[in-house]
């Protein structure tokens, strides 16, 4: 069966919906970045400063809540916190931000698979987030590409 390829119609509403796609396809990702990083950062951000305001109350979350195999709750809170408060601003600055995506991709799969598997819509999110981040950087707003362009000669 033959298919032939039809122009769009050249109608003003046709016009219009492709200028605004075009307009769109042309921004860059380095725009679109920040507020990965802002959006990313914040959430684990805020989860490490509300752990760290009330150590106690962490700690028996992570020992009667969140239950993590292997890791004893003193071990793992700490762990949670320190990644949770030094990651977001490696992607504030756009520093080590493949990496840092990396470790919190890590840290978003334990909570999924170990502590909240029916948050998955929520964690989806975070991932896709962090997927972004881990195979496209931080952009050339920020530190990474200071120092690449300095590797670079």
């Amino acid at each position: 069966m033959s298919r032939t390829v039809t122009a769009m119609p050249q109608s003003s509403v046709a016009l219009t919906l492709v200028r605004i796609r075009n307009a769109l396809q042309s921004v860059s990702y380095d725009w679109l970045a920040i507020p990965l990083r802002l959006a990313v950062a914040n959430v684990f951000w805020s989860s490490g400063t509300e752990k760290l305001a009330d150590w106690n109350a962490a700690l028996a979350l992570f020992r009667d809540e969140y239950r993590l195999p292997v890791l004893p709750p003193e071990i793992a809170a700490t762990m949670a916190v320190s990644i949770e408060l030094s990651t977001p601003f490696l992607l504030l600055f756009g520093f080590f931000t493949r990496g840092a995506a990396l470790v919190l991709l890590g840290m978003t799969t334990v909570i999924e698979v170990f502590v909240y598997p029916q948050a998955w819509p929520t964690h989806i999110q975070w991932a896709a987030m962090l997927l972004v981040l881990l195979c496209r950087g931080a952009g050339r707003f920020s530190v990474d590409e200071l120092i690449w362009r300095r590797l670079k000669g």
